[in-house]
């Protein structure tokens, strides 16, 4: 009978791509505080900065097939967390091509080669709520809902999930997490609430006009704290050897929030006052109403909740933006 177990994975290789982005500051110490002993490394892409404390370093472009199997190869990774891709929808538009390449092509790339050096690897794969696409016009989604992506970058991770699930072997295990909204201190300014924190922070600074530009604040979604969508990743991970071989399951609050009524709360937290300007730049040509995931396979299979409010997250994202404008 295998010790393998949710309360101590036998994890010793970890292998995480993307680990130098936005949500792998956060998750890169968590997940080796969570498998102590294990040995890290992190795939990097070449000419790119940052490398979190107590891992290693390798440097390849993700969608380069030869040189990631030749470092799966040598590292012989059983966990695989891939993180890595390009991420914002609105950059997805405007550059369909590399988001592709990176997210797809990016994905193959990975499984391949674990298929190929890594076959019992567990592969972790970060997938988006942006798959669902249409399916929110139903209500909010299941994991068993249909995919109907509606952008690039939505079509991209989609995409990738498939081939991933298509090419690992039968001995793999893969879980895929498709996370709603999230944010936090250190997002950048391409995403909605970073945009809009680090706006009111220059206007207090006066650094900028007193208003602040704006999408649709219509717009309903589902968001969480980057802290918790970690704690959520770790969660999985470690429950990892006891789920079916592939699983998938939503990361969300399971409630949603207006875009305005989030600025609104960020109004509320500074002594800025300013005037709210639509620019027609931040609009999507097709917009979802409300974007809400079901959150009860999680729920279930880790015991998961959401511990940080909407208004703590809020206002560590502001108090960041702050400090950045000094």
């Amino acid at each position: 009978m295998s010790d393998r177990t949710p309360e101590t994975p036998a994890f010793r290789r970890i292998l995480l791509t993307g680990g130098n982005g936005f949500v792998g500051g956060y998750l890169a110490p968590t997940l080796l505080a969570a498998l102590p002993g294990a040995e890290g490394l992190l795939l990097r892409r070449p000419g790119t900065a940052g490398c979190p404390e107590g891992w290693g370093l390798a440097e390849a472009e993700i969608y380069d097939r030869e040189a990631v199997t030749a470092i799966v190869a040598r590292f012989k990774p059983d966990l695989v967390v891939h993180l890595a891709g390009q991420t914002s929808v609105g950059e997805a538009r405007i550059a369909a091509e590399e988001t592709w390449r990176v997210n797809f092509d990016g994905a193959f790339a990975l499984a391949s080669a674990c298929a190929h050096a890594a076959p019992a690897a567990t592969f972790f794969f970060v997938s988006s709520s942006e798959v669902y696409g249409r399916t929110f016009l139903a209500g909010p989604a299941r994991e068993d809902a249909p995919l109907q992506p509606m952008n690039v970058y939505a079509r991209s991770k989609a995409a990738a999930e498939q081939v991933i699930a298509d090419v690992l072997p039968a001995e793999a295990r893969l879980v895929v997490a498709r996370s709603f909204n999230h944010t936090g201190p250190g997002q950048d300014e391409r995403f909605v609430l970073p945009s809009f924190a680090a706006q009111i922070a220059r206007i207090e600074a006066r650094r900028q006009p007193p208003e602040i530009r704006v999408g649709n604040l219509d717009a309903e979604r589902d968001f969480l704290d980057v802290r918790d969508v970690c704690r959520a990743y770790v969660a999985l991970i470690k429950a990892a050897p006891a789920l079916p071989a592939h699983s998938v399951f939503n990361v969300s609050s399971g409630a949603s929030r207006s875009i305005g009524s989030l600025l609104e709360i960020l109004s509320q937290q500074s002594s800025a006052r300013f005037a709210v300007v639509v620019d027609h730049a931040r609009l999507r040509s097709v917009e979802i109403p409300n974007a809400v995931g079901r959150n009860d396979l999680l729920r279930a299979a880790v015991d998961w909740r959401p511990i940080h409010s909407i208004e703590e997250t809020l206002a560590a994202l502001l108090q960041a933006a702050r400090d950045r404008v000094g």
